[in-house]
């Protein structure tokens, strides 16, 4: 039976066995039904409880007043007895279906939930006019109202919406014929909001029949709608912040955030930008300047851009939060006339926001895009007939672009993509779905380093497709033609087509992607080891604690024996003493990696908190958790912070991004322009290599007056740049035990004339504590304006290059005699990246935990640059933290 629920409480229908009591049973006869059936009422109303049963009807119990009450004693003395505990009963009862209704209904509606859905449709048989640009117009005002009534109109045919339905909006108008975009609202029982979300995104038509024989029918097709923010309601009602901008002609119209630069966007607010181009156009939006609250956990401010003027999250085109530098390429194209973009603020951290350009482009035809955008846009598609090319395409949502591609008859053609970004959120990686490019059959997507693809022929289609949602930076190839008898004259030839030089094949080291130059090798048994795959390693790096071999096959037969632990100097020990608080290895590998932080006694390998304790986990310094007691471990933490992430000079690397690096400095020599680097490490102080003022010459390099620090730079050529800051040194500080001879003990310190001002390309690196680790094989940086080659110029853009620390063990092997415990080594042993002559002084930077920057190193020396086997080598900055401590108080 369904429950009452109207107010006042729930009741059912009595048990027969209360048909002994003198109770009256009755039927409502009020005309209003049961909502006109009121408590001690008279003349046709009711009194009492009452229910509505099976049939619809109402029974009801009417308890009789106290003048009746020698009827109710009727039948013996003890009659009232039984009717109170009868009455009781009926309470009891009458409470708990109450209470199970009530329940049933909680569980079953849970009371309805506020439902917001954006979408579009296409409205037939209507032209565009310009008035519906403006929403405060008669025409916009009409045309909206009838979407408004053939929307309720579609809704109240279908059964999980109808009911449900509150109210739409009509937000916007646009080309094609007239594009409508809207919002509805519902209030949809929770049980049911799934299948609502289905049917509103399922596309339907509707069409409204006229009014009049004179009218025609009101048609809407393709309607469409997704979930998303009710805060939308807010932002609709609420134009303080939302903008409407038109291109003129050809021209870029720039926009930004409210107070950009001088003042930060709002917080906790909704910002929206609706840009317009003529119809027929497309639209290219390039952000110039972006600088809102970092992405994290604690939340973010979330910029989005639509490739429609509804907020739909399937037909976004990007989002994007945090930092990007100026160099970074962040230009989208539109697949129509529109675009939409929002910011979300729900933070109350204080950024600049955005500044950004847009203008329009003639929109193709399908028969101008086999010939390429127009007008200086990316070509998209076309029939490329030459020796060697280059294309690209930095692409819209919704676009296909076919490339035919033909060498000369007696050529093979290959293409090298340089450059390949085509990356979408929440799609697994290899499963190219959405937006990817197609050649010989095989699809390529994501975000991938360089590779070639070949054909057997001297012509090659490639295929590119985008779908309508999230668009990435594209990709850069070229294409080259080659001898089928001899395609790469005098180098190995990868199984992808790649050349590489001879001497990298059967090297140990995997140079093609495909592993091919390492395959069906003949390792040489005097100076390689042959793995168990048949890879070919340097026999001295047998048994170094390291697994060079896939299989791990050169690190067999040589380790601990089961139930013991193997240290990184080789030592074996019980398993019982790893993470005993103790340095059993004594080089503190045994209690290096233990997370269970616990207060033990301080050695050279335990973190020393400042009330004195020390702590057992490895790296505990600014890594967001606060191990000691005193929380010292996360203070002084306002360092090695990048605003600018995305991700002697640098040998194999790439130009770094403005403000990537903001603790590099560049030295200039009095008349001798940049020769060393150094690292900022607090508004007077940095840290350098002391070999770098060393006199020399007849120059006096030891004099800081004969020095000028350049903080914030990018480019050399441009030392006057904003951002630039420029400052003579006080003083240097070179380590007391610095041997010029063997480069031991090479550090240095420096203090500015003056402070800097941190800014967001001027920042300092975090200093690691003595006891901090960089295990072998981690991923660190190095940068600098140093030669770019061996024996050859230096750098004009600051260069960054990932190299990996190398086993110490190993190093010694390959530099013997040369190491001391003061120095690291890293680098590739294939060579290929390296610091070289003026990256010196500069730092080692090294991603730690909580995303910060700790300096891992000094750039010192190295045999040559980037050559194999010989890995740079740095001082080791742990080393010196408490020197550093004692001389400068940082």
């Amino acid at each position: 039976m369904p429950a009452d629920t109207r107010r006042g409480g729930h009741c059912s229908v009595l048990p027969a066995f209360l048909a002994q009591l003198d109770l009256r049973a009755w039927t409502c006869p009020s005309p209003a039904g049961p909502a006109g059936c009121r408590a001690g009422g008279s003349d046709g109303q009711c009194a009492g409880f009452s229910v509505q049963n099976m049939n619809g009807c109402e029974e009801g119990v009417e308890f009789l007043p106290a003048n009746n009450s020698r009827k109710v004693e009727k039948g013996g003395p003890r009659r009232w007895v039984v009717l109170v505990a009868v009455l009781a009963a009926f309470l009891a009862l009458s409470l708990l279906a109450g209470l199970l209704a009530w329940r049933f209904q909680g569980e079953r509606r849970q009371g309805p939930l506020p439902g917001i859905f954006n979408g579009y449709l296409s409205v037939r048989n209507e032209n565009f006019l310009d008035a519906y640009e403006n929403s405060n117009s008669t025409e916009f005002a009409n045309l909206a109202k009838k979407v408004k009534e053939a929307l309720k109109f579609l809704y109240s045919g279908i059964p999980v919406l109808g009911p449900y339905y509150k109210t739409s909006t009509v937000t916007a108008f646009s080309e094609g014929s007239v594009i409508a975009y809207y919002w509805s609202e519902f209030d949809i029982p929770k049980h049911l909001v799934k299948e609502a979300e289905q049917a509103m995104a399922e596309k339907r038509m509707v069409t409204v029949p006229p009014r009049a024989r004179s009218m025609s029918s009101f048609v809407m097709t393709s309607v469409v709608a997704f979930p998303s923010d009710p805060r939308i309601i807010q932002n609709t009602r609420d134009n303080s912040c939302s903008f409407a901008l038109h291109a003129q002609g050809s021209e870029p119209t720039r926009f930004s955030t409210p107070g950009f630069p001088d003042s930060p966007y709002p917080s906790h607010a909704r910002c929206q930008w609706t840009l317009r181009g003529d119809a027929d156009s497309v639209l290219s939006l390039t952000f110039r300047s972006f600088d809102v609250a970092t992405c994290d956990e604690r939340g973010s401010d979330l910029v989005t851009v639509y490739d429609t003027l509804s907020p739909v999250e399937p037909r976004a085109v990007v989002q994007l939060c945090g930092t990007y530098p100026p160099s970074y390429n962040l230009t989208f194209l539109s697949s129509q006339n529109v675009l939409l973009i929002t910011l979300v603020t729900s933070t109350e951290r204080r950024h600049p926001g955005f500044e950004a350009v847009f203008f329009q482009l003639p929109r193709m035809s399908s028969k101008g895009r086999e010939a390429g955008w127009l007008l200086g846009a990316p070509r998209c598609g076309g029939y490329l007939r030459a020796a060697q090319g280059t294309f690209n395409s930095h692409y819209p949502p919704n676009v296909n672009c076919t490339w035919h591609i033909e060498v000369p008859n007696n050529k093979n053609v290959k293409v090298r993509f340089k450059a390949f970004f085509l990356q979408e959120p929440n799609v697994p990686v290899g499963s190219c779905t959405k937006d990817y490019v197609e050649i010989n059959g095989e699809k390529y997507c994501g975000e991938r380093p360089q590779f070639v693809t070949s054909s057997r022929s001297n012509k090659i289609t490639v295929h590119f497709h985008s779908d309508q949602s999230y668009t990435d930076t594209g990709f850069l190839a070229e294409f080259l033609s080659f001898d089928a008898h001899d395609p790469c004259p005098g180098s190995f030839m990868c199984n992808t087509g790649r050349c590489i030089r001879k001497e990298l094949r059967c090297d140990g080291w995997a140079d093609c992607t495909d592993y091919s130059d390492e395959l069906n090798c003949k390792c040489n048994a005097t100076y390689q080891f042959t793995c168990r795959d048949k890879f070919c390693k340097p026999l001295f790096w047998v048994c170094d604690s390291v697994r060079d071999c896939e299989d791990g096959s050169d690190e067999e037969g040589c380790s601990c024996p089961p139930s013991t632990f193997k240290c990184d100097n080789g030592k074996c020990l019980p398993q019982s003493q790893q993470c005993d608080r103790k340095d059993d290895c004594g080089d503190g590998s045994d209690e290096a990696k233990c997370q269970d932080v616990k207060a033990v006694t301080c050695t050279e390998h335990t973190y020393r908190c400042l009330n004195g304790l020390c702590v057992d986990k490895s790296n505990p310094q600014c890594d967001g958790n606060e191990d000691c007691t005193d929380g010292s471990d996360e203070k002084d933490c306002d360092c090695g912070r990048r605003s600018f992430t995305r991700q002697s000079r640098v040998v194999g690397g790439e130009n770094s991004d403005q403000g990537e690096w903001p603790w590099q400095v560049s030295l200039h020599a009095l008349g001798q322009g940049h020769l060393c680097g150094a690292s900022l490490i607090s508004p007077s102080w940095m840290v350098s290599a002391a070999h770098c003022f060393v006199d020399d010459r007849g120059f006096r390099y030891s004099e800081h007056s004969m020095w000028t620090a350049f903080l914030g730079l990018h480019d050399q050529s441009k030392r006057n740049a904003p951002g630039v800051q420029e400052r003579g040194l006080q003083r240097i500080i070179k380590h007391p035990f610095f041997n010029d001879f063997t480069f031991d003990y090479d550090i240095a310190l420096l203090q500015l004339d003056r402070p800097v001002e941190y800014s967001a390309t001027i920042r300092p690196i975090c200093l690691p504590a003595a006891d901090h680790t960089f295990p072998a094989g981690k991923a660190i940086w190095v940068t600098g304006w140093g030669h770019t080659q061996e024996a050859g110029q230096g750098a004009m853009i600051l260069q960054k290059g990932e190299i990996r620390v190398i086993n110490q063990t190993t190093c010694e092997h390959l530099l013997p005699q040369q190491i001391t415990p003061r120095m690291i080594c890293v680098g590739y042993l294939s060579g290929g990246v390296d610091a070289c002559q003026g990256d010196s002084g500069g730092p080692l930077s090294s991603p730690e935990a909580d995303g910060r920057m700790f300096q891992a190193g000094v750039v010192s020396w190295g045999e040559g640059c980037a050559q194999r086997n010989k890995p740079g080598v740095y001082t080791r900055l742990p080393v010196f933290r408490d020197w550093i401590k004692a001389q400068i108080g940082v």
